[in-house]
């Protein structure tokens, strides 16, 4: 088979971390090519010198790259794409840039700075992107056997040292105050073009491993608050490539609790914000169980093991499974007890009792047991401060609808209409997909004055103004 030529070949890094991966030899790798080839009704010929060829960075034709990704997914145990073997063409591997869980952090490095300049760059198959459900729970089940790098350290642009890292976590909380306070829409396009100006400079500058994994860790943060940030922006499909590249960052980091958190708190709420509620738990166990497994033997603190559960609560309670659910809103409510906020690591401050009876009261939502959740929805509210306005938001049209779900209707229009003056303070699309969902419940009593009136000043207020 001929070889595409390049222009300038660089190095095909992604296919020699997978051969080292699968403890292939060249040869090996060509006889298995050529074995995946026969069966397909193809006389192939590859030897170690045309492995070596393609390591070098030519590329075979055809459909050849797939037979390599085949041969090394069988040698694996487990799907490898083309994308993920370093031969795809340029087109297809833009389009599919940021779902791949990279084999070395070179690797990805390499991936997730070339998502960030996507993303800068405004290109359409980003902005158009959809989210695949498989592409969320597979790259959970390479952090839980994937283990951890023997070394991150880099030799490059400008040495790398400890305050740069510390100004990449300042950076992050001062960002993640204002999304909090103001709503995503204000605040991302800031994120993400620090994130592919400064950020990308300091991962391909030069550090020592102690440094590389600090390092690490504080671009994990800023990636998961901008995916975050990507649903809140109703960007689920960005949002998603986000925060596979935010856990594979806290593998290169050697965080396992912080990779447990991004599959919770990020991945498993966007898999439930699609209406695949086994997903949920899926990626809410994964975190359980990854963060149990810590190699360092610091597993996650007892207030992150509480939002885990409350994670894999909100699967269970979207299917309907009462007792599930109970049983795991114990267990959070178990840990909580447990919590020691001095112990606890900068990102999960904010996961306080006030955040835990939000999640008690979706649930309590998605199971039909509304008193409960008006009871959990006003615990929520009395203890957000009032700087989480978007939190506030939520929350008081988790009681709205609690209420309205009790048929009391002037009360549930009289709540939503003060969560219409917090949401109309924000640029959220998460607070208008709770507005939305309110308007939908309130369709049942259409023909009462008091929702017409509130569906009236719904509409005054622009809250189609964000696409779901």
């Amino acid at each position: 088979m001929a070889a595409r030529s390049l222009a300038t070949r660089q190095p095909n890094e992604r296919l020699a971390s997978l051969i080292q991966e699968a403890g292939c030899s060249n040869a090996g790798l060509a006889r298995r090519v050529n074995m995946c080839g026969t069966e397909q009704g193809m006389d192939l010929r590859y030897d170690k010198t045309s492995v070596a060829r393609w390591l070098r960075g030519q590329q075979p034709r055809g459909s050849v790259p797939n037979l390599i990704a085949e041969a090394l997914g069988r040698k694996l145990g487990r799907p490898v794409t083309v994308d993920e073997a370093g031969m795809a063409d340029g087109r297809s591997l833009a389009t599919n840039v940021g779902l791949q869980f990279a084999a070395t952090p070179t690797a990805t490095v390499e991936i997730v700075t070339e998502l960030w300049r996507s993303d800068v760059n405004k290109r359409d198959f980003l902005l158009n992107s959809s989210v695949a459900v498989a592409a969320l729970v597979a790259p959970s089940r390479d952090w839980l056997i994937t283990r951890p790098d023997a070394a991150v350290a880099r030799i490059g642009g400008p040495k790398v040292g400890a305050s740069d890292v510390e100004a990449v976590l300042c950076t992050t909380e001062m960002l993640s105050v204002l999304d909090h306070r103001f709503g995503a829409g204000h605040i991302r396009p800031v994120v993400v073009h620090y994130l592919g100006s400064v950020v990308s400079g300091l991962l391909n500058g030069t550090y020592s491993d102690e440094t590389g994994r600090a390092l690490f860790a504080a671009v994990a943060r800023l990636t998961e608050l901008a995916g975050y940030m990507a649903v809140d922006t109703g960007q689920p499909g960005l949002a998603q490539r986000y925060y596979i590249q935010a856990l594979r960052l806290a593998q290169a980091a050697d965080d396992r609790p912080y990779g447990g958190y991004v599959l919770a708190a990020g991945m498993s709420h966007l898999a439930g914000s699609l209406g695949n509620p086994r997903e949920i738990t899926q990626l809410a166990r994964a975190a359980q169980e990854g963060s149990r497994s810590a190699a360092t033997g610091e597993g996650a603190t007892a207030t992150t093991m509480a939002m885990f559960h409350a994670a894999e609560a909100r699967g269970h309670a979207q299917l309907g499974d009462v007792r599930a659910c109970e049983s795991a809103l114990g267990r959070a409510e178990t840990a909580m007890e447990q919590s020691r906020p001095g112990a606890d690591p900068a990102w999960i401050a904010h996961f306080d009792r006030a955040y835990l009876a939000d999640e008690f009261a979706h649930c309590y939502r998605d199971l039909g047991l509304p008193r409960q959740a008006e009871e959990a929805a006003r615990a929520a509210l009395a203890g957000h401060a009032e700087t989480r306005v978007r939190r506030r938001a939520v929350d008081t049209l988790l009681l709205a609808t609690a209420q309205l779900q009790q048929n009391r209707l002037d009360e549930a229009c009289a709540v939503a209409t003060d969560a219409l003056g917090l949401v109309s303070r924000l640029h959220s699309a998460r607070g208008q997909e709770y507005l939305r969902d309110f308007r939908r419940r309130l369709a049942a009593f259409d023909g009462e004055p008091i929702a017409r009136e509130f569906l009236d000043a719904a509409r005054s207020a622009g809250e189609e103004d964000i696409p779901a």
